[in-house]
């Protein structure tokens, strides 16, 4: 194969997991350092659990991620000619036989062959039934499954990107089904058939596939097609080392959990592709081009990778380490890609105002229309770690109903005298002519002096009657952008607080 061609074949049984993700994303990246293909392909074919809601998870997630597909979505559930048709050859080929044991009998022998303490392996019978014999029995309607007949005295060998080189006899595999009793093709079948004809190049899939992968280069040789390269990721863990499930863990583990909570989805690849991955000593922020420029898939850890997320914290219950590659990002990425993302989320839950998008002057010193929006998010993104905290610690600057931190009030506000500093200050705030940094600065400062107050005292209870808050960027450059009757309305509204220590 001379392209580099990959997959990323998911289930659409539930969310898109984590894991998932990072193997989309490895795929994805494989692809691009190579020039290749990444191909979407669903693997429906458990009809029982797939749904089409499941399908939107994965095509939107991908999307978000900007892992966008060259070719696909396939679905397996819309290849089963291809997958009987493959039966068909590696019956006629001898590679494969029909087994008409009954489920009752398959479960006695197990259990006879647990009970005497010997390794159970499938009835010969079966499978030395000639094939005439076996043609006659299906052709009279008895219910078989298609088992592959696995070879005897053979060594599969095959070297892993990730895990190096491979050895399974032969001896250690069991006939295995490749076509259920009611015509529905297993994994086994149906991935191989599906990878040869999509000419895929290289498997790179999770490690509980790995034990799958000498079944499958059996299968691949008796169909007479190319065996892929594969590469197994070690597995994502929980904190106590349990594998990530949605049964024991429920959203944690879904893609969208993170979206829906405000990362970036740059941030996000990022924070996965460290998972059990390094790029050195070098800064972990990487983005997309980085990472093609920098990944190395021989270079990823062969040790399962932990993902410490944190119960604790209510509002993002995640990695520590995600959190903190998201608000590098948040803070550092250009103002101009930032502002479209946090637009997008005030629209979604009606915090827009239309006037933020106009080209605007100035007014009073102040910018206005979009050149406020956007001088507003620069000020304030400096301790944010995710989007939510725009609506969120940043409330106050684009709406009045914004929450009172009760701490903050305590110890800025409930002092003796504050009430009338406040006025003051409201007072003095609606004399500044032109409103903007230098002035409101000199006039608070002069504020400051004329009631002996310490400026700083004067700044944290301002703070936090106009913005609710005890922390956050100066105050100086803050107030010309509330505005000169806001900051005046608020600073009076908060007496009432001041009054009561």
């Amino acid at each position: 194969m001379s392209q580099v061609r990959v997959r990323f074949a998911p289930s659409p049984t539930g969310y898109f997991h984590v894991g998932g993700a990072r193997t989309a994303l490895f795929n994805w990246i494989y692809a691009r350092q190579h020039d290749g293909v990444f191909i979407l392909r669903i693997e429906d074919t458990d009809r029982e659990r797939s749904t089409r809601e499941s399908v939107g998870y994965f095509i939107e997630g991908l999307k978000w991620l900007g892992l966008d597909p060259d070719e696909g979505p396939y679905f397996q559930g819309e290849r089963s000619e291809a997958h009987k048709a493959a039966v068909d050859a590696l019956l006629s080929s001898g590679h494969a036989y029909r087994d008409f044991l009954t489920p009752e009998a398959l479960t006695a022998q197990k259990e006879a062959a647990q009970a005497a303490k010997e390794t159970w392996r499938f009835d010969a019978n079966e499978r030395a039934r000639s094939r005439e014999d076996s043609d006659a029995l299906a052709a009279d309607g008895n219910p078989f499954v298609v088992r592959f007949r696995v070879p005897e005295g053979e060594t599969v060998v095959f070297d892993d990107l990730v895990f190096g080189e491979n050895r399974k006899s032969s001896e250690n595999i069991d006939d295995f089904v490749l076509l259920r009793s009611d015509g529905s093709p297993l994994y086994n079948l149906s991935v191989v058939v599906d990878d040869a004809d999509m000419k895929i190049s290289h498997v790179i899939r999770g490690q509980d596939h790995l034990s799958n992968t000498p079944k499958q280069i059996l299968l691949y040789r008796a169909l007479g097609k190319d065996v892929p390269q594969f590469g197994h990721l070690p597995l994502i863990l929980a904190p106590n080392k349990a594998k990530l499930s949605k049964r024991k863990h429920g959203e944690i583990v879904s893609l969208n959990f993170y979206r829906d909570r405000g990362f970036l989805p740059d941030a996000f690849a990022n924070f996965m592709a460290l998972l059990g991955w390094s790029p050195g000593a070098e800064d972990e922020k990487l983005t997309h081009a980085a990472l093609i420029e920098k990944f190395d898939l021989a270079k990823v850890n062969k040790s399962n990778a932990i993902f410490n997320y944190n119960p604790g914290d209510e509002r993002l219950y995640t990695d520590p380490k995600a959190i903190a590659i998201n608000a590098q990002y948040l803070q550092e990425m250009p103002i101009e890609d930032l502002a479209p993302l946090v637009e997008a989320r005030f629209r979604e839950i009606g915090l827009w105002k239309d006037e933020w998008a106009e080209e605007g002057g100035s007014a009073g010193g102040a910018p206005r229309g979009r050149a406020w929006f956007l001088t507003v998010l620069d000020l304030i993104r400096e301790r944010y770690r995710t989007l939510h905290d725009f609506e969120e610690s940043g409330r106050a600057f684009f709406a009045d109903d914004f929450e009172m931190d009760e701490k903050a009030v305590k110890k800025n506000l409930q002092k003796e005298g504050m009430g009338d500093l406040l006025t003051g200050l409201a007072t003095a705030l609606e004399a500044v002519d032109p409103f903007d940094l230098e002035h409101v600065e000199a006039a608070v400062r002069a504020f400051s002096e004329e009631t002996g107050a310490k400026l700083g005292l004067i700044m944290n209870g301002a703070r936090t009657a106009m913005t609710g808050t005890g922390v956050g960027p100066s105050m100086f450059h803050a107030i010309p952008l509330l505005g000169r009757e806001k900051c005046a309305r608020r600073l009076r509204a908060a007496t009432a607080l001041a009054a009561t220590p």
